[in-house]
């Protein structure tokens, strides 16, 4: 599955915001404060609400009154359409609308619903829950939950029989937000367990390094290709298991016979290996979000590395980035360039593809990166 349209209404800093026809690769550009990490917290908090419930989800963010839209009073409604890859139906839509009752927050509606076919106009339900009772599709039987805060999606999901609800359970579970903190990807690991992916924040990096250079030798050669190419001073990087059972890289610098280890070379450089070990998981996650990776790397490299998401993006996964580095973003087509403002207080969500002045701008061979940072983007006449 992808994601096709998100509609928000009371969530964070979307007072109510639609955005359709997403492709495979998104770039959301806005200056501090405009809601880029709100946008991006919206994954984050399905996944939080899936997983376990949405009182844990609400928790997880210091409660209802902090995630609904200042001075309003809710329910916060999201609303996901997916365009089903697998050809099962053209398009499935999810509604989730939250409120609190008696200063308790529950799962107000649910609804999961498919259109068969392309041409299909009404979309046959799947599920229609509220407040914890409802209905599934082929049971006429009203079911009801165990708690009004569970997600029905989280159980139903569970069943294959249940196809389209197991697809969307399994989208999103495995969803990943991406934030690589340094400190924690300098850790040395323990060689033990099993790491499918690098962990959000990068504390695995060794490990999960060792096991792409294990098992997953053509992939990790050809991470080594481009940090060489990108940084001709770094020959290879190592991960090597001491006596101890622990892993901990070895950089191996052209000029020099001694490695550096991860302590001892640059962020930018860290900062680099992780995004590759990303970008090059032989199982790529459905969704990738990915909050400035631009933070730390000389400029002439950033261009190349926004090439790098989107080719990542034409596996037919996805993934979203937010940025506000005007080198990055040359390295974006203008139809994946999205431009949060603020209006009244609440973000606004454009698509820069819409502007016919930038549209002519980039034919006449502007590069974004170039529009943004003239703030074009925020003079162009938007819808």
């Amino acid at each position: 599955m992808k994601i096709e349209s998100i509609r928000l209404k009371n969530f964070r800093m979307f007072r109510d915001v639609t955005i359709d026809k997403l492709p495979n690769c998104c770039f959301f550009v806005g200056a501090n404060g405009t809601g880029k990490t709100s946008l991006f917290d919206l994954f984050g908090f399905l996944r939080d609400a899936l997983t376990y419930n949405v009182k844990q989800s609400l928790a997880k963010r210091r409660g209802f009154n902090e995630v609904v839209s200042r001075e309003t009073v809710g329910p916060i409604e999201l609303e996901l359409t997916f365009r089903n890859l697998q050809a099962t139906s053209s398009l499935v839509s999810y509604l989730l609308i939250i409120d609190l009752i008696e200063n308790r927050p529950v799962v107000k509606r649910e609804v999961l619903k498919y259109w068969p076919k392309q041409d299909h106009l009404e979309p046959q339900p799947i599920i229609d829950f509220s407040l914890g009772t409802g209905k599934i599709i082929h049971n006429e039987n009203t079911q009801q939950l165990t708690s009004p805060d569970i997600l029905a999606l989280r159980g139903i999901g569970q069943f294959q029989h249940f196809e389209i609800a197991s697809e969307l359970y399994h989208f999103i579970e495995n969803w990943h937000i991406s934030d690589i903190q340094l400190s924690e990807a300098r850790k040395i690991n323990q060689a033990t367990g099993y790491d499918e992916h690098l962990s959000r924040n990068g504390n695995n990096l060794a490990l999960f390094a060792q096991r792409m250079h294990n098992h997953y030798p053509k992939q990790y050669q050809e991470i080594m290709h481009q940090m060489a190419y990108r940084l001709p001073s770094i020959s290879s990087v190592e991960p090597i298991t001491t006596e101890e059972g622990r892993i901990f890289l070895n950089f191996h610098h052209s000029t020099f016979k001694q490695p550096f280890q991860s302590m001892q070379v640059s962020d930018g450089t860290l900062q680099l290996f992780a995004h590759l070990l990303q970008l090059y998981d032989p199982n790529p996650h459905p969704l990738l979000c990915v909050e400035e990776p631009e933070k730390l790397f000389y400029p002439h490299l950033l261009r190349e590395l926004a090439e790098e998401f989107s080719l990542y993006a034409m596996k037919s996964e996805q993934v979203f980035v937010s940025t506000q580095s005007p080198d990055f973003l040359n390295g974006a087509q203008l139809n994946e360039i999205f431009w949060i403002p603020q209006q009244n207080g609440y973000s606004q969500i454009h698509r820069a593809n819409d502007s016919e002045l930038l549209q002519n701008l980039v034919n006449d061979g502007e590069l974004p990166g170039a529009l943004w940072k003239q703030r074009l983007l925020e003079d162009a006449n938007l819808p």
